[in-house]
Order: structure tokens, then C-alpha cells, then sequence
């Protein structure tokens, strides 16, 4: 694809963007961009979900990873929709009844204000390092498809790209978000969908002859019963539970766009029919895998040694225009709805956990504003690091780093829940900084350690353990409470 096509499509992108942001963020306040007035339709929320779910790194892997490990990733999911429905029943519940706007406000609430900053932090910590990796990949996308060509450097395609963010969500905030999270949902399965017809097209496939060649392939096999696989059965169902309750219902970024809802019931409705048409758009995502590498067979295309290369090779270079362009439309979509809402989810809990806006009578709106352009700044900065890093296994490293920070945050909510106990709330902290470190050398050493043992996903689990024995060593008797804190 020509960069001047390229720069059509993202540019008629953006305006579109632009133009929702304009509509939906008419007579807005701080209660619209961090609540959205409480007035979203649910089922709009669901299938925005969808692609803000489906990250960038997702769209083009999922196909890929066909190759690899065939439809086992969907034994992850189906542990996913047994997460969605705990998030449903147990945590949008508790959420509306306290009426909250930050998630984050719960663990004042059960524990005390140290215990509340400490969790807010880690969120906080986690999302701009996710976000940030997330965006940072796109950015290379757009500098490859299109800046390279007229020499532009990459610094000037962060700038330009995170200000075109930060344009489309300053003032509507997760109003605006819920919006624009249906266009990118649309032009992400329209991607999937327009590549599937084009190979079916191209290799004059009928309907029935799509399901047949999906069925009797090798790579459909879905289950791995194999305990010593990273890929067994056990560990990716369970992995899939609980990275989905700490990664969805306990982060700001997710569970914000929850919290629009009128009510309890209908964001139960969201995230129950959101589970259902996630489940299926990811069966979408495996049959174009297994389809590619038919395709790419039995027309003689040599299979990238990445392969991540695979889906963007073939739909830039052999499916024609119109799926190079969707395809463009979709990873843009992809990467930018999870790094949109994020900045979002940022800024509110900064807001809210930290500054504690609710209770200052003036200048609210100049607060919030001044906060979202320090986290856009901030996540231009993490950005530039990233590209100075100039190596992928560092970058990787650090991506994973930020994953562990999910694990105090289990170990906080799920203690909260099922353990009355009061704490000694001034210690809770260190316990939240301990566990993620004995975690991380637990998993760099568990080879020599745990005779050759790897730790996958289930290192999440040990990391929130860990915190929870930690608050269990800090009880605190309730006669306690006043002189110890």
C-alpha cells in the first residue's frame, strides 16, 4: 500500500473519531467523562468491549499463534467467560452498591486510606506501562506504513499520534470512549470478516466447504491434556479465571465502562452478552488462522519464521486493496481503543484516588484537564524510553514486570471478600511492594529452584497469595483499632 493511501485511511479514521467526540461530548462535566452520567446502554458497552479487549498485539497474534499451538488459546477463553460471569455476580454487585467512581475507593472502604492509595498506585503504575507498550506498537506501525517514507522521526509519530488522543477523549472522557469503542469493534471484525471471504474467494470455497476444511484440520485441535505443556489444559483454564478478575474486574480501565450503566442489572446484561460475543469473535479470530495457513499453502507462500507476520503479510500483499485497507482500519482500531480508554481510566483514578477531586468546590474541570495532559505527556515520555531501549527483550521484560502488579491488587480484593478480618492498614503497602518481588524471583529462579519447574499465567495466583498470607500476618484485633492506627 502507497503511504499517501495509508494516510487517507488513518486520517478519514481520526476524523471520524473526531466527529463522535464532538457529538457525544456536548455540555459535558466531570461527572460525563468519568462516569458517563451513568446513562449508557448497556449493549452498546458490551460490544464496545469487544474491540477494546482485542488488543493490537491480539488481532494480528491469535491467527498467527495457529500455527503454533492450534486452538488451544481457546481453553484460555472459555476460563475467561468463568471470570466474566464472577465479575458479573460478585464484583459489578458490590461496585453499584457502594456507588463508586473508582473502583479503587472499595479497599478505603474495607481496609483504610493507605491500603486504598496503595492499590490506586499499582493500577496506576500497571496501566501506564501497558498502555504505553500497547501504543508504542502502533506507533511503529503507523511510522513503518507511513512516516518512514517522507523521513519523518519516530518521536514526531508518537506526538502526533498520542495528541490525537488526547483530541477525542479531553472532553467527553468515557462517554466518548463507549462510543467510539463500537466503531473500533465494527472495523475490527469487518477486518476478520472481509479476509475470510477473501480467501474463501480466492480459493473458491463454498460455505459448507469452509466449515469442512476448519473441521478436519490438525490445527482446530482445542484441548491439550498434557500437564507438563505450557499449554495444558489445566493451567489455561485456570490461567484464564483469574487473569480475567484481576485484569478486567479489578482495573479501572475495564470496569469504568461497567460503572456507565444505569444499573446493577443492566451491567450484569453487558458483561454476560459482552463474554458471549467476545467467546465467538475470538472462534472468528482461530478460523482465519486456520485459513491462512491454508491459504498460504496451497499457493505456495513461504509461513514467516514470526508467526506474528503471517495475517499482516497476506492481507497487505495478497488479498487486495480493500482488505489491506480494512485490515490497516482494524489494527488501527485494535491499538488505539485500548490505549483511549486507558489514558482515560488514568486520569480518573488520579482524580479520584489520589487528588480526591470530589471534595474540592472549585476548579474540578481544570484539575481533570491538567491531569489528562500530565498522563498523555507521561505516556509519551514512557514511549521515547521504549524506543531508546532499542531492544525487544528488555521491552518485553518490562511488559511482563507490569503484569505482576496485577497480583497484589487480587490478593487486596479477594482478602476484602472473603476474610473479614480487620488490618493494620499503615503495613499494607509494604506487603503490596513485597509480594510482587518475591514473585518476580520466585519465577526467574523456579527452574533450579522447583526441579526445571516454569511458571506461566498461575504466577499471577502465587504473587496474590503471597499478599494474602501477608495481610493474614497483619491482623489486627479489633480493640486495636484506634491505637494502632
Amino acid at each position: 500500500m502507497s503511504p499517501i493511501l495509508v494516510f487517507g485511511v488513518i486520517a478519514g479514521y481520526f476524523l471520524l473519531l473526531l466527529a463522535i467526540s464532538h457529538f457525544t461530548s456536548k455540555q459535558a462535566d466531570n461527572n460525563t467523562f468519568f462516569t458517563a452520567n451513568r446513562q449508557s446502554p448497556w449493549f452498546l458497552v458490551a460490544y464496545g468491549m469487544v474491540g477494546a479487549t482485542l488488543s493490537g498485539v491480539t488481532f494480528i497474534s491469535v491467527p498467527g499463534e495457529v500455527g503454533n499451538s492450534n486452538w488451544t488459546y481457546l481453553q484460555f477463553v472459555m476460563g475467561n467467560m468463568v471470570g466474566y460471569a464472577v465479575i458479573a455476580l460478585v464484583l459489578i454487585p458490590l461496585f453499584y452498591k457502594l456507588k463508586l467512581i473508582s473502583i479503587y475507593e472499595y479497599l478505603k472502604d474495607r481496609f483504610g486510606q493507605n491500603s486504598y492509595y496503595a492499590g490506586a498506585s499499582f493500577f496506576l503504575i500497571s496501566q501506564t506501562v501497558g498502555a504505553s507498550f500497547r501504543l508504542f506498537l502502533a506507533a511503529l506501525v503507523l511510522q513503518i506504513a507511513f512516516f518512514d517514507a517522507f523521513g519523518i522521526p519516530f518521536w514526531v509519530t508518537v506526538m502526533i499520534t498520542i495528541a490525537l488522543i488526547w483530541l477525542y477523549t479531553f472532553r467527553g472522557g468515557i462517554k466518548t470512549i463507549v462510543w467510539t469503542d463500537t466503531l473500533q469493534t465494527s472495523f475490527l471484525l469487518l477486518a476478520v470478516v472481509i479476509s475470510i471471504w477473501m480467501i474463501t474467494d480466492h480459493m473458491e470455497l463454498s460455505m459448507a466447504d469452509v466449515f469442512a476444511t476448519i473441521g478436519k484440520s490438525e490445527k482446530s485441535t482445542i484441548f491439550d491434556w498434557d500437564w507438563r505443556s505450557n499449554n495444558a489444559f489445566y493451567k489455561s483454564f485456570l490461567a484464564g479465571i483469574f487473569i480475567t478478575i484481576a485484569m478486567n474486574g479489578l482495573d479501572q480501565n475495564v470496569m469504568q465502562k461497567n460503572l456507565t450503566c444505569k444499573s446493577k442489572g443492566e451491567a450484569q446484561k453487558n458483561i454476560f452478552w459482552f463474554s458471549i460475543v467476545f467467546f465467538f469473535s475470538t472462534v472468528l479470530f482461530l478460523a482465519l488462522g486456520v485459513l491462512l495457513y491454508k491459504y498460504a499453502m496451497d499457493q505456495g507462500i513461504a509461513i514467516p519464521k514470526r508467526t506474528d507476520d503471517l495475517y499482516p503479510l497476506l492481507a497487505l500483499n495478497h488479498f487486495g486493496i480493500l482488505a489491506g485497507v480494512v485490515f490497516l482500519l482494524g489494527i488501527t482500531a485494535a491499538a488505539f481503543s485500548s490505549a483511549d480508554s486507558a489514558l482515560t481510566a488514568l486520569t480518573t483514578s488520579f482524580c479520584v484516588d489520589i487528588l480526591d477531586i470530589q471534595k474540592k468546590e472549585k476548579n474540578q474541570k481544570k484539575t481533570r484537564l491538567l491531569v489528562h495532559i500530565g498522563f498523555t505527556i507521561l505516556m509519551f515520555l514512557v514511549i521515547i524510553v521504549f524506543n531508546s531501549l532499542n531492544d525487544s527483550s528488555v521491552v518485553s521484560a518490562v511488559f511482563k514486570v507490569a503484569g505482576f502488579t496485577y497480583g497484589p491488587l487480587l490478593g487486596l480484593f479477594a482478602y476484602g471478600l472473603l476474610c473479614k478480618n480487620p488490618v493494620r492498614d499503615k503495613w499494607v503497602p509494604v506487603v503490596c511492594i513485597l509480594s510482587p518481588v518475591i514473585s518476580v524471583i520466585l519465577d526467574f529462579n523456579s527452574e533450579a529452584w522447583l526441579n526445571g519447574y516454569q511458571f506461566g499465567f498461575e504466577i499471577l495466583l502465587v504473587n496474590a497469595a503471597i499478599t494474602m498470607l501477608g495481610l493474614f500476618a497483619l491482623y489486627r484485633p479489633k480493640t486495636d483499632e484506634v491505637s494502632i492506627d
